[in-house]
């Protein structure tokens, strides 16, 4: 033992919250498997859904937390937004899927209405759509290209196996569900990554990591610049940190789980830069203007 070495209680604790998923676990692999130097800092690594974290983060009780930008609005006042470790889809997000092919029309049949309030009878002709929580950012994607439509939660690793048993007629899919929803049959209706790329040129920012306001600047910044080296060693040991996240994959094999880290561990997750900042904030505008969240909100950012 270092007789130099500070105790763990002198040490200050760092907890970070992620979900349960190849990309989010490969980011922080160097953080929370003592890949990367810690000094000062000890680490508590707590794993939970998207939509747990989001209800978290509501109340700010973590020193560093994932969750949905979606979420952002609800927990700003606990937390900024760190400039890495955003997952983004570059061309490719979240995506809607259902037994058979559905047009958009199909999905908005109860445009306009609460099916609380339909006559009965009519309940069963309302299409349901499986989103992952309502405060992720999927379902705030979702709302954007559809418009009002019928949405229930549902855990997402459940939301495949509601769509192809009929207990819902369509549901947004994430994490490792975007590479395997075509194994069940299931059919894209539309890629919503795909979508926002084509609508405004930007990527879909849809996870980010933050860090607590309470905690004094200079160890914002030294969070900030530790998430950018887990970040950093994960890539320059990528088989090693791939068999790590390969753990939380669900099913998915080496290829997919490589496929899958490399479409959200990339330049984005490194440094979000002014573009993705300003996708953020489009979202968030966006997201303003449609009624989806009651305030404007302004993303604020930790950087290290």
């Amino acid at each position: 033992m270092n007789p130099t070495a500070p105790s763990p209680e002198a040490l200050r604790l760092i907890r970070i919250g992620h979900s349960p998923d190849p990309d989010d676990a490969f980011m922080f692999y160097g953080m929370t498997q003592g890949k990367i130097p810690m000094p000062g800092f000890r680490v508590e690594h707590l794993l939970a859904d998207i939509e747990t974290l989001n209800r978290r983060a509501a109340v700010g009780d973590l020193e560093v937390t994932a969750f949905s930008l979606h979420a952002y609005p609800a927990c700003a006042k606990h937390y900024k937004i760190l400039t890495s470790g955003a997952s983004m889809g570059d061309g490719y997000g979240p995506v809607v899927v259902a037994r058979k092919p559905m047009t958009l029309e199909k999905l908005q049949a109860n445009r306009g209405q609460s099916p609380s309030g339909l006559p009965a009878g009519r309940q069963g002709t309302v299409p349901k759509i499986a989103i992952p929580g309502a405060m992720t950012t999927p379902a705030l994607v979702l709302n954007l290209w559809a418009g009002k439509v019928h949405t229930v939660e549902i855990p997402f690793d459940q939301i495949m196996e509601a769509v192809n048993s009929g207990k819902v007629d369509a549901g947004v899919v994430i994490h490792e569900g975007q590479l395997t929803y075509s194994g069940l049959g299931l059919q894209k209706i539309i890629d919503l990554g795909v979508w926002w790329r084509d609508t405004t040129g930007l990527p879909l920012p849809l996870g980010v990591n933050g860090v607590n306001r309470n905690l004094p600047e200079t160890i914002q910044r030294d969070i900030a610049r530790l998430m950018r080296e887990s970040i950093a060693f994960g890539l320059k040991n990528r088989p090693e940190a791939l068999a790590y996240a390969q753990e939380y994959g669900r099913g998915l094999d080496r290829a997919r789980t490589d496929k899958f880290v490399g479409m959200y561990v990339s330049s984005w997750t490194q440094d979000c830069g002014e573009k993705g900042k300003q996708a953020m904030k489009l979202l968030l505008q966006r997201a303003y203007e449609g009624g989806w969240i009651l305030n404007p909100c302004v993303p604020e950012f930790a950087e290290g």
